[in-house]
């Protein structure tokens, strides 16, 4: 049977994609959840204005987050830490620490869109990757500093 994605389906397709599937995925998953329609003449026309419109979108929130990630390259986030001799920091600081500040800063980002490559245990300035969006990220600067 024929559908027409109205949804990205991660192991398929993405939105407006013409695909051919089982009759009875497409009856008993797709259909059901509307993450797909039967494909018919008009269903066409419709899915491909729908897949310019979502393409649209895309670019939209694609250039939002390139802008969200220069404004966010020349940030320096600045935590407080508790340290001992040797400037070991008791415990370590981790992403939900980074999210609280960067939330104080003005930008709204998921604590789990924050990848550190090693744990912050000492004070100093570091590196820290944030996702923005599909494909867009930005390395942000965490200065740790002694409590």
């Amino acid at each position: 049977m024929k559908v027409i994605l109205s949804q990205d389906v991660p192991t398929l397709g993405k939105v407006g994609d013409l695909v051919k599937v089982s009759d009875g995925y497409a009856r008993n998953f797709l259909l059901p959840r509307k993450l797909a329609m039967i494909a018919t003449a008009g269903k066409e026309k419709e899915a491909k204005h729908i897949k310019a419109v979502a393409d649209a979108k895309k670019k939209k929130a694609v250039a939002a987050a390139q802008k969200t990630a220069e404004k966010l390259t020349n940030l320096t986030v600045k935590i407080k830490a508790q340290a001992g001799e040797n400037d070991k920091l008791f415990g370590s600081v981790t992403s939900a620490d980074i999210a609280v500040e960067l939330t104080k800063a003005g930008y709204s980002v998921e604590k789990r869109d924050i990848q550190i490559e090693e744990p912050i245990r000492e004070l100093g300035q570091h590196k820290v990757k944030v996702k923005i969006a599909s494909g867009v990220e930005a390395v942000i600067k965490v200065n740790v500093e002694r409590e």
